[in-house]
């Protein structure tokens, strides 16, 4: 027979010992049980919140000289390094940047694994179906390289020939409408601008479709290339984001920002060794395109 003991506050002990074990036990598991759940939840909310906070994820192309590259200790260094770090200074965060390949760099975005992508990004209507774009701050036509050698002077020349292209870049969709228009026979695409610079000097392809910037930079670098006409298209470049996302019009407004201050002009200065022209993106304050 089982003989009920008194009450003590809202607990009833029973006499036999072997149910007072049990109960002390389920009620220690239940207490750790509860701890522990709410350190986590307490913990992962303070990640969260310190992550939102101060960190700005940024992806980056990392052989896009001037625009974006690895130094000899392997930090991001270039044009655009230096416009997302201002921005972000200037929001009160700072950055964390690392690489992806140019066409990965749009999932990125599109899963939130990075906040921003820098890789001298064409603003289209296409990407901004998909993507969110701060307001330009640069302007850029495309162009055909050839070999200064060769005697290939530019797109008439090209009938037949073998065409290179950065994978996934507004060059490769230019060269794609236009194929049937100028009869070019093959559009090869590539992962790098060296990759493919390194196949036109060995004449695997006969002609290059790219931006301008990058590929006279690279110039600097790898001899014998020039860029024999240019293709203009308007183009402008912009930080590329996560659609609508939450931090779009604060670094857009901080770019306009270093546009009024003359930071941006002195960072133009800075990589590509003259003044912005007037009236150019990086220098003219702007609105965020909309798709």
């Amino acid at each position: 027979m089982t003989i009920r003991a008194s009450r003590i506050g809202t607990t009833c002990w029973d006499a036999n010992p072997a149910d007072n074990n049990q109960r002390e036990i389920k009620m220690s598991l239940t207490r750790r049980n509860l701890l522990a759940l709410a350190a986590a939840i307490g913990m992962s909310s303070a990640a969260m919140s310190a992550f939102a906070a101060d960190v700005l994820n940024v992806g980056s192309y990392p052989s896009n000289p001037p625009f974006e590259f690895k130094n000899e200790s392997g930090t991001f260094e270039g044009f655009e390094v230096d416009i997302v770090n201002e921005a972000a200074k200037r929001i009160g965060m700072t950055t964390e940047i690392a690489d992806y390949g140019f066409q990965a760099l749009f999932a990125g975005t599109t899963s939130g694994r990075i906040d921003v992508a820098i890789s001298s990004i064409t603003i289209t209507p296409e990407r901004l179906g998909s993507q969110s774009f701060t307001q330009p701050y640069y302007d850029s036509d495309m162009g055909v390289a050839i070999k200064q050698d060769s005697p290939l002077k530019g797109l008439a020349d090209l009938k037949g020939k073998i065409i290179g292209v950065l994978s996934g870049s507004t060059g490769e969709k230019w060269a794609k409408d236009h194929q049937a228009e100028y009869g070019f026979a093959e559009i090869k695409g590539y992962n790098s601008q060296q990759e493919v610079m390194l196949d036109l000097g060995a004449g695997r392809v006969d002609g290059v479709v790219s931006d301008v910037p990058g590929m006279e930079y690279l110039f600097t670098k790898m001899k014998g290339f020039a860029v024999k006409e240019r293709i203009k298209t308007g183009e402008q470049y912009g930080l590329m984001m996560t659609k609508d996302h939450p931090l779009l019009q604060k670094l857009s407004d901080a770019i306009g920002e270093m546009k009024k201050d003359g930071t941006l002009a002195a960072i133009h200065k800075k990589w590509f060794g003259s003044d912005a022209p007037a009236g150019s993106s990086t220098v003219t304050e702007m609105k965020i395109p909309k798709g």
